[in-house]
């Protein structure tokens, strides 16, 4: 595989955060709390996937082109959240075809199996390529995703290494949680309870979800005292998964450790002030040892942030990298993130 020329440690950042809006969590709750775009994929297709069950996807097909982007949403989004259609938007108008994909249980209905979704399924992305590759019309697919599915994505591309296929050509990841541990405990300090109970509500309904569908299966037992990933994770994610407890299936299901494999140009984007991710998610070595994995870390952006006026900088950013431009004039050798 050829050897890229380019640097892949991003030394300066474009992005700047609005004057108005300061601070991680300003910049991580605005544009989840107020922006609005339009609705893009209305093609809805189903798919099965080899263990009997199904993923949705929904398309925004933009005619005769030979390229399309594969789009990972984060922990309980789906492909309606604004940080997705946004990304829809900006890469349909540069013409790519975009396939956003939904994990298991969140694109409106539950999934089949007991089983859900989790930060390391790269089985399901590589159920989704595969279909979408079948088709045989696009030459060329590119990968986007974000937090949860931002490490999924990047796992994936790691495992599979140099044996991807040659049709899958770069990725962007934005605000990946790639060292779930540190991420998760993280999460458990009290400035960011307002993010932890959120995310605790939907998963608390999806448990109760399943247990009405598979009897017996499951228990509720000490699930509404649950505050913590650590919690949720060792009762329900572990075991349901194949992991032996929540700090196994960080360990492997966390895609820093194969960061250095990835064998495409790959940017992880990751904001300094994102209030989901410690030092641990910030991977500087790895960077600076790949000649394919490259890591940009603005000051600001929060977390799926990135707010800017009218397309988001972080779209716009994904269609320049996507497209081949904006690597080498940023980057260095030695120059800290």
């Amino acid at each position: 595989m050829k050897i890229l020329s380019c640097m892949p440690l991003i030394a300066r950042s474009t992005y700047a955060a609005p004057f108005w809006l300061r601070g991680g969590h300003a910049q991580t709750i605005f544009p989840a709390l107020f922006r609005r775009v339009p609705w893009i994929t209305r093609e809805r297709e189903r798919i099965e996937t080899p263990d009997g069950d199904f993923l949705d996807l929904d398309w925004a097909r933009m005619g005769r082109t030979n390229r399309v982007a594969i789009l990972a949403h984060g922990l309980e989004g789906d492909s309606r959240n604004a940080y997705v259609q946004g990304m829809v938007g900006a890469l349909a108008r540069a013409g790519w075809d975009v396939a956003a994909w939904n994990c298991r249980g969140c694109s409106g209905e539950p999934n089949r199996l007991l089983r859900s979704y989790h930060s390391g399924a790269t089985e399901d992305l590589a159920a989704v390529v595969d279909h979408v590759l079948a088709d045989g019309r696009y030459r060329r697919v590119d990968l986007v995703g974000f937090s949860l599915g931002g490490n999924i994505t990047l796992k994936y591309l790691g495992d599979l290494g140099a044996e991807i296929d040659p049709r899958v050509t770069r990725a962007v990841a934005f605000s990946v949680p790639c060292d779930l541990a540190s991420s998760s405990r993280q999460l458990e300090s009290g400035a960011n309870r307002i993010y932890m109970d959120r995310f605790m509500v939907n998963l608390r309904a999806k448990i109760r979800t399943k247990m009405r569908m598979f009897p017996g299966a499951l228990s509720d037992d000490g699930l509404d005292a649950m505050r913590t990933f650590r919690e949720f994770d060792g009762a329900y994610t572990a075991p349901l998964h194949g992991y032996r407890d929540a700090e196994d299936y960080w360990a492997r299901a966390s895609s820093r450790p194969v960061l250095g494999r990835i064998a495409i140009p790959a940017l992880l984007v990751n904001a300094r002030n994102d209030p989901f991710l410690p030092a641990e998610c910030f991977p500087e070595a790895e960077a600076r040892a790949s000649a394919h994995f490259h890591l940009e870390a603005p000051r600001e952006g929060g977390h799926i942030g990135f707010t800017a006026e009218g397309e988001y900088w972080s779209e716009t950013r994904a269609v320049e990298f996507l497209g081949g431009n904006g690597i080498a004039a940023t980057s260095s050798p030695s120059e800290a993130v």
